[in-house]
């Protein structure tokens, strides 16, 4: 067990000899990583007298001693891959193991899609965009995962193009024995006009201790559209913060659906930046949670520019002594006059024990809006539970079928088939229902 202070010289350390044997001729990364690290350095890590920390306990993930992962666990990796990654389809897909691009694993695809490890790109081009839109200055996550910035995936759809199969980015992990750390890193760049469905998943190892530590930007330029998935799936005993964060151009859309499944301590944080008129931006999240796990989810929705729209929809269902946590932030700027923005959380607590904080939050400073916000927490209707029971069906069988019909609210919206179809087997298989039983009958 190790103490704030000591946990904080571990990564500090690590920083020291990754940075001797970093490439050289990358003066303006090495740059950035440095920037970081200094950061990360005077803020360490967040309390819970930190707001936006203090329903989240810091001290599982922090007492343990992380190495930097490695690349050499292929054998392991190919097994995670196809039992718990759950197949996009024929199109492209990148993988990294480890944080490590793994191409045996990997489709990058051809044609005028530009997919690849950072390593393939321009540095002039990812100099534009890496690191200018997921800032380290107040988040000592993203500041560690931009010190220890070294490869990661890199996806820019060209103006006017409109990518026909989904594109697939897979970090597995696996600790080998030792508590490990991975820095993913993935860059979504829609140009004008551009159109792309991409998904990200997150899996590793079961019953192996890890730290996944990712960050996603993603930038829509005007009319572009981007629709995104993330299915995380991390072993039971795994650390998984991660933070995904849009900006929108003129007349963009950007949805995404996050599906949290995994991980002993899970922190997603979703933020989306409405830059300028006549953008549409929708966030939607599942999370499933038992046991001891805690889920923690944030989200924010920064209004900019006038005439914008959100929609924004999180529903978690908690089992045994788990917890979660909702903290959504909605803002509308003084000059951001007919916003359109709503924002609701759902929590289905099916345990005496398990335990929601809540706390949807609007922030506005214009006068011509339209938002709304709110939050509701609750048990199975026992209306509905003796419905059910009265047509025959089980106490046990009625439980999984109300639980199935709120989450798969969410897994409905998914526009992937294989994606939808494979989540709603599993969340049929959770609640102990047959496969081949849907909403509306049998296929």
């Amino acid at each position: 067990m190790i103490d704030l202070a000591e946990a904080k010289d571990v990564y500090l350390e690590n920083f020291e000899r990754l940075n001797r044997s970093a490439a050289r001729g990358r003066d303006w990364f090495n740059e950035l990583r440095q920037e970081a690290i200094e950061r990360f350095a005077e803020m360490g890590f967040p309390l819970r007298t930190d707001e936006e920390w203090r329903f989240t306990n810091l001290s599982p993930l922090t007492r343990i001693s992380f190495s930097p992962a490695n690349g050499d666990s292929r054998p392991h990796a190919g097994r995670i891959l196809n039992d718990q990654v759950i197949d996009a389809g024929s199109g492209p897909r990148l993988v990294f193991v480890n944080g490590h691009y793994e191409p045996a694993f990997s489709r990058p695809g051809s044609g005028k899609l530009r997919l690849g490890r950072f390593h393939d790109f321009d540095p002039n081009d990812l100099k534009r965009y890496l690191g200018q839109y997921a800032s380290y200055i107040e988040h000592a996550f993203i500041a560690l995962n931009t010190a220890f910035l070294d490869d990661g995936a890199c996806l820019m759809v060209p103006a006017g193009y409109e990518a026909r199969e989904p594109i697939h980015i897979v970090f597995l992990s696996t600790s080998g024995g030792e508590p490990t750390v991975s820095y993913p890193r993935v860059l979504i760049v829609a140009e004008r006009g551009a159109r792309a469905t991409v998904l990200e998943s997150y899996a590793g190892a079961e019953g192996e201790a890890y730290f996944t530590n990712a960050v996603t930007e993603v930038v829509v330029q005007d009319a572009a559209a981007i629709d995104h998935y993330k299915i995380q799936r991390e072993g039971r005993k795994a650390f998984h913060v991660a933070t995904l964060q849009a900006f929108l151009g003129r007349a963009a859309n950007f949805r995404t659906h996050m599906i949290g499944l995994g991980g002993t301590l899970v922190r997603n944080e979703v933020n989306a930046v409405a830059g300028d008129q006549g953008s549409e931006c929708t966030l939607n999240g599942l999370y499933l949670a038992n046991a001891n796990q805690l889920m923690d989810n944030r989200t924010f929705i920064d209004h900019a520019k006038p005439h914008c729209t959100s929609h924004e929809l999180y529903k978690g269902v908690l089992d045994g002594q788990a917890r979660g946590v909702f903290n959504g932030k909605i803002r509308v700027a003084q000059d951001a006059q007919k916003t359109d923005a709503k924002q609701t959380n759902k929590t289905l607590l099916l345990s005496d024990d398990a335990q929601i904080n809540t706390k949807p939050q609007l922030e506005i400073y214009a006068d011509d809006v339209k938002c709304t916000h709110g939050a509701t927490v609750g048990q199975l209707s026992d209306e509905a539970l003796f419905y059910l029971r009265s047509r025959g069906i089980g106490l046990e069988a009625a439980r999984g079928l109300l639980t199935f019909a709120f989450a798969n609210d969410i897994i409905s919206r998914i526009q992937i088939e294989p994606v939808r179809e494979s989540l709603e087997e599993m969340l049929l298989s959770r609640q102990h229902l047959p496969r081949d039983l849907h909403l509306g009958g049998p296929r």
